[in-house]
């Protein structure tokens, strides 16, 4: 008898849990679609009677949704290539123990995982290079994590040097060992990083309020910010006008918006899926 209350007790708790975690992401959507007839005359809607996708064919209509969009998916493939090509590469050169300097640059990586150079060095660094206002400000001063480099390398130590002997016999250089050899072997640590990559550069957001300025160099999750705080999709006149034309709240282009932003990660991980739990654990077991 004690161990069912305490089975329904906590089944009742994890259900009250999960109803409060789901439901703003079932709000959101829900609004999302709802008709703006019907949102404008009910207020809140939690089964709307008519579905509509007028909120989503205004938002793919405006340019400033489609730039922001195209900048922040320019950010999270261009970004995420850079920042795998750049970690794998200094992550098997790391893992080589003939690498001159090798244990001076394995110190200076993990000093920049424990302390935080805070936001003015960044910010002079890529004043001075002239990258304000360009999407790169926003790519290079993160291009490669210190923490990932280390956990990759842990990966690249467990490869048999005699497979990269074998690739030398053969005829392969330094550059072709890793490009034919040794990242086909690693696709696992490679998915599961590239999806945290991914993640990082689709959310972009402090840095882009630090380094851009222009309104069309700017990632979607600024967009989503100021639509979010100035109730329009641009914060301009020209935008606010053609909302008013449209006859669609801002509530629900909002939640459109939301939805738009959070459903292209999404997608990602069912493909890398396969990989990723492998890849999670790259580094973390010594035998």
């Amino acid at each position: 008898m004690g161990d069912r209350v305490f089975t329904a007790t906590n089944a009742a708790i994890l259900i009250l849990i999960s109803l409060v975690a789901v439901f703003p992401l079932y709000y959101v959507f829900v609004v999302s679609f709802t008709d703006p007839s019907e949102y404008v005359r009910k207020g809140v809607v939690l089964f709307p009677e008519k579905w509509s996708l007028d909120s989503y064919r205004y938002l793919m209509s405006t340019n400033s949704f489609l730039n922001a969009m195209g900048n922040s998916l320019f950010l999270a493939t261009v970004g995420t290539a850079c920042s795998l090509v750049v970690t794998s590469g200094l992550s098997y050169a790391l893992s080589r123990k003939r690498l001159g300097g090798r244990r001076t640059l394995l110190l200076l990586i993990l000093l920049t995982t424990l302390f935080n150079p805070g936001l003015i060095p960044p910010y002079l660094l890529v004043r001075e290079l002239g990258l304000i206002n360009s999407t790169w400000s926003l790519i290079l001063p993160v291009l490669s994590s210190g923490w990932y480099v280390l956990l990759m390398k842990g990966f690249f130590d467990s490869i048999p040097a005699s497979l990269e002997e074998a690739a030398r016999i053969d005829g392969c250089n330094d550059f072709s060992v890793w490009w034919r050899v040794i990242l086909p072997l690693s696709l696992p640590s490679l998915a599961a990083f590239g999806l945290f990559y991914a993640v990082d550069y689709w959310n972009t957001f402090f840095s882009a309020l630090l380094y851009i300025n222009r309104f069309d160099k700017q990632p979607l999750q600024v967009l989503l910010q100021n639509m979010l705080i100035d109730s329009s999709i641009s914060g301009s006149s020209e935008a606010a006008q053609m909302m008013a034309e449209q006859r669609i709240p801002g509530q629900t282009l909002k939640m459109a918006a939301v939805v738009i932003a959070t459903v292209p990660i999404l997608l990602v991980y069912p493909f890398l899926q396969k990989h990723f739990a492998k890849g999670a654990m790259v580094g973390s077991v010594k035998e």
